[in-house]
């Protein structure tokens, strides 16, 4: 058991790098299992969920080698999926990629439920509509799904919501059968475009890549691909985010403008400045913020939900009151709680609206982190506090920032990692 120890109000300054996107590269990983060729994957981050997806893969007799810090080696041709440890599975959210993508390669097969974050509900009826649409059943008991994949085929897919994961499923399996299918209604997150151009690179034709609307024709022998993961665009929208609350001069290395034009333009309105150039995004700082009326998430373009807690903490410093709609999930606002023992203050209005009025002079408290992107915010919480912050559970912080008490300090701030 590990913890934050954090005493803010100090400035920042310099320079942090994004790792590669965690959101691209659990889908990718799971990818490379549709080809019995060698994959190489470049610029991973190294964090937790990648490890356990890892690990997932090694349990099925995949070949997994590192060459270099952030390169991964990996080999599908000896995968048995009866051999998969369904004890990983229930702790990793991103198993569930492994329907499509399992779907391709083995008749039938079972997967344990998956665990992640308690952000709320994330019903999985979606990706089982889709691949039912491509041929593909499933059933489930209390511990697993059951999922008989034998009359596979490619088809029409209108997906019943734009689900980034169930969207990915469906480019998996479509990936590698013979025939067009279609994908209406689907994701069109940078990630979800990554995993697009690796399917690509095996020897699948997709059209569309970007838009809701996807074209692919696939390839019954698709071969292994060399593929550099795309930078984080939360990671980024995090460290911004960090700039601007504290009135710091950070200049976040890897963020691109065309993959946070929403996030921008939020921050604008909240009265941040930045100087942006092309591999980079720097905050000015500013000497107030001032409120917006209303931060509602969306799918993308929209604002993600996962900028949707940072941006909370930066309405805490802000004159006048900020209505947030979190319009994706209902748990996203647990954070909150942990707000007000530093004397923010917020109003939970319902499920998925809040109500937050600035500025506060934060303080600093013995806290926790609910879910990933609450331990982020709560660590700029913590950076803006004055006094001495402590933070529990910060498993949920590793599964998405690598190191970041590392890259933080290199900054300027004063955050170590303790163990209990």
């Amino acid at each position: 058991m590990e913890y934050f120890e954090i005493i803010g109000g100090k400035k920042l300054a310099g320079t942090i790098d994004v790792r590669g996107s965690k959101n691209a590269t659990t889908p990718i990983l799971a990818a490379t299992v549709l080809t019995s060729g060698e994959c190489v994957i470049s610029n991973i981050p190294l964090i937790e969920d990648v490890y356990r997806m890892l690990e997932i893969l090694e349990s099925m007799g995949v070949t997994v080698t590192w060459e270099g810090e952030r390169t991964v080696r990996i080999c599908a041709k000896d995968l048995d999926p009866t051999k998969i440890d369904l004890q990983i599975v229930k702790k990793l959210r991103s198993s569930i990629l492994l329907l499509g993508s399992l779907s391709a390669r083995a008749d039938k097969f079972k997967i344990a439920h998956p665990g992640g974050c308690t952000i709320g509900k994330r019903p999985v009826g979606t990706h089982f509509d889709a691949l039912e649409k491509m041929g593909v059943t499933t059933t489930q008991d209390e511990d697993c799904y059951h999922v008989n994949a034998s009359k596979r085929k490619a088809g029409k897919v209108v997906l019943q919501e734009f689900s980034v994961t169930a969207t990915e499923n469906a480019m998996m399996l479509a990936a590698t059968l013979p025939g067009t299918t279609i994908i209406k209604i689907a994701a069109c997150e940078p990630h979800v475009e990554d995993l697009g151009k690796f399917l690509v690179s095996m020897g699948a034709k997709i059209s569309g890549l970007g838009t809701h609307t996807l074209e692919i024709v696939g390839c019954e022998n698709l071969g292994g691909a060399a593929h550099e993961i795309i930078a984080d665009a939360n990671e980024a929208a995090t460290f911004l985010i960090m700039g601007v609350a504290t009135k710091s001069p950070i200049t976040v290395n890897g963020a691109h403008e065309d993959h946070l034009d929403i996030v921008l333009e939020r921050l604008r309105q909240f009265g941040a400045d930045f100087k942006i150039e092309k591999d980079s995004i720097t905050v000015i700082p500013v000497d107030s913020l001032k409120a917006i009326d209303k931060i509602d998430t969306r799918t993308y373009p929209g604002v993600p939900s996962d900028v949707q807690q940072p941006l909370g903490v930066l309405a805490t410093q802000a004159v006048g009151k900020t209505m947030i709609f979190d319009t994706i999930f209902e748990g996203r606002f647990n954070y909150l709680s942990e707000l007000e023992k530093m004397g923010a203050k917020a109003i939970v209005l319902n499920p998925h609206q809040a109500l937050i009025s600035g500025p506060v002079k934060l303080r600093g408290s013995s806290i926790k982190s609910f879910d990933l992107r609450a331990g982020a915010s709560l660590i700029i919480a913590a950076l803006c506090a004055k006094g001495t912050t402590t933070i529990d559970e910060i498993y949920q912080v590793d599964r998405g920032y690598e190191r970041i008490e590392e890259r933080l300090a290199k900054l300027g701030a004063d955050i170590k990692r303790v163990s209990k």
